[in-house]
């Protein structure tokens, strides 16, 4: 016990003494806290520039484009009745998006007519689209609801029951509250990877081999930093910028050991194989975004090919962000995610012992 000790407090103070190592595996993660979320503490576009063509320039339009006018997602940049001059400032990216209220709409309506507003959206910002798709959607629900109860003697036409979407995480349906909660997991995995890898090929430089006990003191000390970095994320970060957070609390209690033990490991055998501490960082720069994007959140799996799906299930950075989504913005029970802690500890457990024999042996090459 007196050398895991003496060995767990060198670890920090090598850290501590290698300005890089400790920017990265510490520090880094308080900058990322505040830098990711801030970017996007405006959850979702507001103000989007949009025209309105309008032929027939009568009052239910007019009553149509006071309430579009009224919605905080769209901005009426021009009201004109010629479809041709509206396409262009499309095309010019003048705006995002073309509302067309034809010449015959108040006759279909009055008659209780399926069609007669049109909406031509860019599909150069898909966040875009869907905000402006959004914010005309009610406004024209409205304004003909309310146009057609004054007609209800004289015609069938009946408004089409709204369809209202809660979302069961995510509240706000911001983008901040999306991505973060999946950004959070890898970069404490990266950060992990990165900072453990040049403490490790610095060792390695002084023809290093650890005994077993400064084997496990290291990977208790890393274990350490991890967990209090994924606490810190998923305790004051989401709570700070009001994400959703503490679905299920006890489960991310668990699940973080068992995924930080899963990222030492991984990093220790590869890590095994450098021979300068820069290394690590050439890794990073071609690994980040397809961690990213294998792990289904940017693109669901399913649209997938089968072979990507495969490879994005067996990373555990995908198993580990999937699982805290589940557990801190979902709240899913235990028993859901078990299998995904399951796997993170087998392959965890298996590459320690890999990365063990690695980094004893004499012969690393």
């Amino acid at each position: 016990m007196k050398d895991f000790l003496h060995f767990y407090c060198k670890t920090f103070k090598d850290i501590a003494a290698n300005s890089s190592i400790l920017t990265t595996l510490v520090l880094s993660v308080f900058v990322y806290s505040f830098f990711y979320p801030t970017a996007y503490k405006a959850e979702h576009a507001e103000s989007l520039p949009i025209v309105i063509v309008d032929e027939e320039q009568s009052m239910i339009t007019s009553t149509i484009i006071g309430e579009v006018s009224k919605s905080p997602n769209v901005k009426i940049v021009a009201v004109t009745g010629n479809f041709a001059e509206a396409e262009m400032m499309v095309k010019t990216q003048q705006a995002d998006g073309i509302l067309l209220l034809p010449e015959n709409l108040s006759n279909s309506i009055h008659r209780g007519e399926v069609g007669g507003v049109g909406l031509y959206l860019s599909a150069a910002y898909f966040l875009r689209t869907k905000q402006i798709g959004l914010g005309l959607a009610t406004s024209i629900e409205y304004a003909i609801a309310e146009r057609a109860q004054k007609f209800g003697d004289i015609s069938h036409f009946s408004p089409a029951l709204s369809i209202h979407q809660i979302p069961l995480f995510n509240t706000m349906s911001g983008y901040g509250s999306y991505i973060f909660p999946a950004i959070a997991p890898l970069i404490i995995y990266q950060t992990i990877f990165l900072g453990l890898s040049m403490l490790i090929a610095g060792y390695r430089l002084q023809n290093w081999r650890p005994s077993k006990t400064e084997f496990f003191a290291i990977f208790s000390a890393i274990l350490t930093i991890g967990c209090l970095g994924c606490f810190y994320l998923f305790g004051f970060t989401f709570w700070f910028y009001d994400y959703p957070h503490g679905g299920n609390f006890l489960g991310m209690l668990i699940g973080v050991p068992i995924f930080i033990s899963c990222v030492i490991g991984l990093t220790m055998v590869i890590a095994s194989f450098f021979d300068i501490p820069e290394r690590a960082g050439h890794v990073i720069v071609f690994t980040s975004i397809p961690l990213f994007l294998l792990s289904g959140t940017a693109w669901p799996h399913a649209a997938m090919p089968q072979w990507m799906q495969w490879l994005g299930n067996i990373l555990p950075s995908t198993q580990g962000i999937q699982m805290f989504i589940q557990l801190n913005q979902m709240g899913v029970p235990l028993n859901i995610v078990i299998p995904k802690m399951i796997y993170l500890a087998t392959l965890g457990a298996g590459l320690l012992v890999l990365g063990y024999f690695r980094l004893t042996k004499h012969d690393q090459k």
